[in-house]
């Protein structure tokens, strides 16, 4: 595997952004892969090299490279109320406007990489990043092939970017893997959400994950669920293959 961190040049300062990509085989379809709140960690590195180790250029950018902040921060000595504070002040300076921005960015530059595909991308947001990849996919609909998002938030909102209502826009095959048990997702916005998707006749699956809370896919949350974090991978992985490994190019 081959894997770099790079400052990409973005509209509003340079994104940190972690690379992995196999060796041999190139070009390789792009996946973006967009963090959950807690932000760029090792966890999220190794979760892009299983990716990447099944043929993918995955790029993971730092979203908080506006507020300073390019890796995790160690709050562990902090309550678990102010741990939450800080995070939610982070996700809060974050916009779909802005993240969508820095994807434009880092797909720019990886245009230019030899190693990644011009072709088909994917995407994939966890938690607060669910309806980042959503919108990607409508953003560029001629790009964008194969979107998920991974027990997502704010999945259907009031706002004309939310992911139940911009997924018509989108070309892709779009998948929605939600926990049963979600504070953030009750099973009421699920519902919507599915409901939305059948009548606008989007390519999309809504998929509910038994006895699974919200942050079931990582194993150092409390939340872990390993049966339902297999079950994410296999739906991913697919997802990918279906829609990116068929027509991988390079000019």
């Amino acid at each position: 595997m081959i894997e770099q961190s790079v400052d990409i040049p973005g509209r509003d300062g340079p994104i940190a952004t972690y690379i992995v990509h196999p060796e041999r085989g190139g070009a390789h379809p792009i996946v973006v892969f967009l963090m959950d709140a807690p932000g760029i960690r090792e966890e999220l590195r190794d979760m892009c090299r299983r990716i990447a180790a099944t043929g993918y250029y995955v790029m993971l950018p730092a979203l908080y490279h506006r507020q300073g902040v390019v890796e995790n921060l160690d709050l562990s000595a902090m309550p678990e109320a102010q741990i939450r504070e800080r995070w939610q002040a982070l996700m809060n300076t974050l916009t779909i406007p802005l993240v969508m921005a820095d994807c434009e960015a880092i797909l720019d530059f990886a245009d230019r990489d030899p190693a990644a595909s011009n072709g088909p991308a994917g995407a994939v947001g966890y938690c607060m990043s669910g309806p980042y990849a959503i919108n990607l996919a409508a953003v560029h609909p001629e790009r964008v092939a194969a979107a998920a998002s991974i027990h997502g938030v704010r999945l259907v909102t009031d706002g004309p970017d939310s992911p139940h209502l911009v997924a018509r826009k989108a070309k892709a095959e779009l998948y929605f893997g939600c926990a049963e048990i979600d504070d953030h997702a009750p099973l009421e916005m699920v519902q919507v959400l599915e409901t939305t998707l059948k009548a606008d006749k989007v390519r999309a699956e809504v998929e509910l994950y038994p006895d699974a809370r919200h942050g079931f896919v990582f194993p150092s949350r409390p939340a872990f669920h390993k049966p339902s974090a297999e079950r994410h991978w296999e739906r991913l992985l697919d997802l990918f293959a279906r829609n990116l490994r068929q027509r991988v190019t390079r000019i």
